[in-house]
């Protein structure tokens, strides 16, 4: 089966996750020389159909006709202070290239990579993983629950979510079921009278059901950092460089690129102060809680004026004994993604885009490490892994 050429679930620009900007912001200010290598993958074993790559090529194709209209770029403005208007420009002058991604087909397996420069290449990897989920479901005929089911379900959860006092924001592009589901699910959580949604990490679909964009930034600015200025240096570097641009603003650091022990070690007094909460993307969540609050403690710092959001694969059940057991003691918010976006009745995919490489600033391409709280989301050559974990002191 082959898509049409016609084919094209993408009408925005904007319809990426917002931490994507963010981050494209930065490097444009920071490290425009800088190149960056990604690689898909396919962590599910999904087995693709024919012809996907000749689908998934075309989609990408169609990327580029992608720009930034004037009423897209009046929302930044108006609600993205922090994104400064150079960096705006820059956006409603940026065009996909669509020859920066490679892709192959082997039988039913499928790779994709991505190079060029890294404030350019930034803002393919959600974009691709939303494609892929979406070809995949199409092409082999998986069409799940109607519209009416998908917003019944949308509003059990919203409910619970209400009763439980917690906010909540919507994290789920990289692998919804589809461009509609995306927005049937958005629009039911925004039309809700209840108090517990507050917002988005999908830029379109802020602007569209008038959310608040969330987002800060994701693994790959620390992993960046550690090719950059190693592994030791790799938090305070990215965290020093984040304040240096955003001064205060989109104030939530990630935690676990090479664990949260080793995380702590370096989120000192200052960057607990200044930085508003962590976000939890790996490991036991309690037991995380309980880490985040026994450090502000430890440095003097109140956990109810912090907060943490978590993020890893959330349901609604998890969120219910994450909330039972930390409320109360720091506060609280959750960015749940895959469970809103592609809970249709069918198997989410389980695909990731990460990067691989980086040319540093004395022109040598290194390979980046990722070392999750969960060991099998560890991601990065072997040796790389073994040599990171021994700078680190990581058993």
């Amino acid at each position: 089966m082959i898509i049409e050429e016609s084919y094209n679930v993408f009408n925005s620009i904007l319809d990426n996750d917002f931490y994507k900007f963010t981050m494209q912001c930065a490097v444009v200010k920071l490290f425009p020389n800088t190149k960056a290598k990604y690689k898909f993958i396919n962590r599910g074993k999904h087995v693709f159909p024919p012809n996907f790559d000749k689908a998934l090529r075309t989609a990408v194709d169609n990327m580029a006709l992608l720009k930034l209209t004037k009423d897209e770029k009046q929302f930044l403005i108006t609600q993205c202070p922090y994104l400064n208007p150079a960096y705006i420009d820059f956006l409603e002058g940026y065009r996909y290239d669509p020859s920066e991604v490679t892709i192959t087909q082997t039988g039913s397996d499928i790779e994709v990579s991505i190079a060029g420069h890294w404030y350019r290449t930034i803002l393919w990897e959600v974009p691709l993983l939303a494609l892929i989920s979406e070809l995949f479901y199409k092409m082999t005929d998986q069409e799940g629950w109607t519209a009416e089911k998908i917003e019944a379900n949308t509003l059990e959860k919203i409910k619970l979510y209400n009763e439980l006092g917690v906010p909540f924001a919507e994290f789920g592009t990289r692998r919804r079921h589809s461009y509609r589901t995306h927005r049937k699910v958005t629009k039911t959580l925004a039309s809700y009278k209840g108090q517990s949604f507050s917002g988005s990490s999908n830029v379109h679909m802020a602007m569209l059901y008038n959310v608040k964009p969330i987002g800060t930034h994701a693994h790959e600015w620390f992993m960046f950092h550690a090719a950059e200025y190693g592994f030791k240096m790799a938090n305070a570097m990215s965290l020093e460089h984040w304040v240096d641009v955003y001064r205060g603003d989109l104030g939530v650091a990630l935690s676990d690129t090479y664990t949260t022990d080793v995380f702590f070690k370096q989120f000192d007094t200052k960057f607990a102060k200044l930085f508003d909460g962590v976000r939890h993307d790996s490991g036991d969540p309690i037991e995380f809680a309980e880490k985040t609050i026994a450090h502000y403690k430890n440095h003097g710092i109140n956990p109810l004026y912090k907060y943490i959001i978590f993020s890893d694969g959330l349901n609604p059940k998890k969120v219910e004994a994450i909330t039972k057991a930390c409320k109360g003691k720091i506060g609280l918010s959750f960015g749940i993604g895959t469970n809103l976006t592609n809970d249709v009745g069918l198997q989410p995919m389980n695909i990731v885009i990460k990067l691989t490489d980086v040319l540093t600033s004395d022109q040598e391409w290194l390979p980046t490490v990722k070392l999750s709280d969960e060991p099998n989301k560890h991601t990065g050559e072997p040796k790389m892994i073994a040599l990171a974990k021994e700078l680190l002191r990581i058993t």
